[in-house]
């Protein structure tokens, strides 16, 4: 697999993880007027995925900062670790996308969810 899609499987895991919670990027822009970005992305490449492979991502809560949330991933497939990352994910504002601060409501629910 080229090396840029993990991080795509890592974004659908931020999503599904947050869906699990009963939240969703639309529903964070309509009732808080916020979006999440990727602002930093550390990867380690430990092994390929290939052609058929069954993945998992795993996505847990590192640190939840002011106005943004450090996530712990993992790609595997059945029996092998293939890649983790720390990804920084900024909360903005949905209408100018300057930072702003994650509401207090949902600041419980990433601590305590997921």
């Amino acid at each position: 697999m080229y090396h840029a899609n993990y991080l795509r499987f890592m974004e659908r895991g931020r999503a599904e993880w947050l869906r699990s919670l009963g939240l969703d990027q639309n529903m964070l822009k309509s009732e808080y007027n916020i979006s999440f970005v990727v602002v930093k992305s550390e990867i380690y490449y430990k092994s390929p995925a290939r052609l058929n492979d069954e993945i998992k991502v795993s996505t847990e809560v590192e640190q939840l900062k002011r106005a943004s949330v450090v996530f712990m991933q993992k790609v595997e497939n059945s029996s092998v670790e293939l890649c983790v990352a720390t990804n920084v994910v900024a909360c903005v504002d949905a209408g100018n996308f300057l930072p702003k601060r994650i509401p207090l409501g949902l600041s419980g629910v990433f601590t305590n969810g997921g």
